[in-house]
């Protein structure tokens, strides 16, 4: 089929003709095997890239007394040249093989003695050419041989190893994640160097064949949850993969609801110490964002820093971020409910104060909140999208400007103003971006509800959203795990942190094999102490 395929392309090249692609032949080449012939092969590569100038094919004859023609095939752009030219193309044009040697041994004997790369393997079949093609890998062609050899050659410009821009830290590592996954999962490997950190890479994407991994550590990691990954990304059939949103909106187990359940982040020790509490991380090609799956709620208010400080530092800050996420939540909805129909649980000479404020707005305080809100959103969203040399300014001077003038005209009043800016600010402070977007839109829900029924519209909202938390899974896991269902094993990394020598298990529900994390008696102890003396009696005897 090939060489006819050949013949009618040659046919097509000698009389002109412009649509030369006849419908289904480049489609069906990808299945056939490597054929033997050196030129039938390029006019294959060539047709099916559609002679794209990035496609070098780089001619050459191996051998001196008996030489054999050959050609290299590499993507201009994802290969690391120097490899590709300096332990590849040279070390084969300069080469002497036996002449006794028979062609079909010929790969092996240069995969033995001459490429001096990486990895470096035979392939036999075009659709697997043009995959580690597209991938970076350097493919070797001779003539006469129905094989192909394939080098690992993954190159090119990336992104150098920076700050995490969407998580800072004060105290912590300074590295985060970039667009190659090869960098991403060294990154992983140099915090955690056990053998029992295993990896699988797959292709996603039918057009994009992008390259995914998934990484956890055997022995830890609940074989259920990992079969139960793999088994959500195999069964991903679509035709692109740009970023991991697209795989997180396509593996998570509820769609219809604000709240992520599928952890996001660009740190790598963030990512290290969910692997060692025996989650999953999901890497991909082209995006600094990794995907750590099960995701529980109260991970979303959990910054790095609280393992590396105090515990009681690292309590009081979670409790002070728990305050700003109902903050947030609930402070308009607050404002409008007490306005309109529970003026008596304001203090006196605060009412009169708010009322001499509102005397000149004339509209009702679920308006005035819903158009400040609305206009916020606006500032937020063009600070976002704005070149970051103007962007912050233009956010904070719209804000100060349009607030002041919102006020002097009557629009709103200025404790309106205080209770948006305050909610904002509470926004800003949550750890994690996607659950502040999800307290954004349950935001306007609570003050629709205020405005209607006051207080006991508030509380409605709320129990209906806490009864939907305890509905969500993660993975199988329960969202609200370990507080609903209460496991007291594991409530030292809730709201409280305790000190690091108290982590004794792993979440229970995450990890159910080697829970222990560490031994007993890692509490300090003073000089002096019965289990010190214990010890140094131990190490002396």
């Amino acid at each position: 089929m090939l060489f006819q395929w050949g013949l009618q392309k040659k046919k097509q090249e000698i009389q002109g003709k412009e649509g030369k692609d006849q419908s289904g032949q480049a489609q069906d080449i990808p299945g056939e095997p490597i054929h033997s012939q050196l030129e039938m092969n390029i006019d294959i590569v060539r047709h099916t890239t559609g002679d794209s100038p990035d496609i070098v094919i780089r001619r050459f004859d191996v051998g001196h007394e008996r030489t054999i023609r050959a050609a290299m095939i590499f993507v201009d752009g994802l290969v690391d040249e120097k490899n590709v030219y300096q332990f590849l193309l040279e070390p084969l044009m300069t080469a002497t093989f036996p002449i006794s040697l028979l062609p079909t041994d010929l790969f092996i004997w240069m995969e033995k003695k001459l490429a001096a790369v990486g990895a470096i393997r035979q392939i036999s079949q075009w659709s697997e050419l043009f995959t580690e093609l597209m991938s970076g890998e350097t493919i070797i062609l001779l003539d006469g041989i129905p094989l192909a050899l394939c080098a690992s050659t993954k190159g090119g410009q990336y992104r150098q190893i920076e700050e995490p821009q969407t998580q800072i830290a004060i105290r912590g590592s300074r590295d985060g994640f970039t667009e190659s996954l090869r960098i991403n999962t060294s990154l992983i490997r140099r915090r955690i160097q056990n053998p029992n950190l295993w990896m699988e890479t797959m292709k996603i994407g039918k057009v994009t064949q992008t390259d995914v991994a998934i990484m956890y550590i055997k022995g830890i990691a609940n074989e259920e949850i990992v079969q139960e990954v793999k088994h959500r990304l195999n069964r991903i059939n679509i035709d692109s993969i740009l970023e991991s949103g697209y795989i997180e909106q396509l593996i998570e187990d509820q769609t219809y609801t604000t709240f992520p359940t599928v952890y996001h982040t660009e740190r790598p020790d963030t990512v290290a110490a969910n692997l060692l509490e025996g989650r999953v991380a999901i890497f991909m090609e082209g995006t600094p964002f990794v995907l750590v799956v099960p995701a529980v709620f109260i991970q979303f208010f959990q910054a790095v820093e609280d393992y590396y400080s105090r515990f009681d530092i690292s309590t009081a800050l979670r409790f002070l971020r728990v305050l700003i996420f109902f903050i947030s939540l609930i402070a308009p909805a607050l404002y409008i409910a007490a306005t309109t129909f529970h003026q008596e649980m304001i203090p006196t000479p605060l009412v009169i104060a708010i009322a001499a404020q509102r005397e000149a707005v004339p509209f009702p305080a679920f308006v005035e909140a819903l158009v400040m809100e609305v206009t916020f959103e606006i500032l937020r969203e063009a600070g976002v999208r704005l070149p970051r040399a103007v962007g912050q300014a233009v956010s904070i001077v719209g804000a100060l400007v349009i607030g002041q003038s919102a006020v002097e005209a009557g629009f709103v009043s200025s404790a309106m103003v205080i209770v948006v800016s305050i909610t904002a600010v509470a926004s800003f402070a949550t750890p994690a971006v996607a659950i502040a977007i999800s307290a954004r839109l349950i935001r306007f829900l609570l003050m629709v509800l205020a405005a209607i029924f006051g207080f006991y519209g508030i509380i409605i909202g709320i129990l209906v959203m806490t009864i939907h938390l305890c509905s969500l899974r993660s993975f199988g896991v329960p969202y609200m795990s370990p507080l609903a269902p209460s496991i007291p094993a594991n409530m030292g990394d809730t709201l409280f942190r305790v000190p690091t020598w108290a982590f004794k298990d792993r979440p229970h529900l995450i990890s159910q094999k080697n829970i222990k994390r560490q031994g007993n008696n890692q509490k300090p102890q003073p000089p002096g102490s019965n289990s010190s003396n214990d010890s140094n009696r131990g190490e002396t005897s």
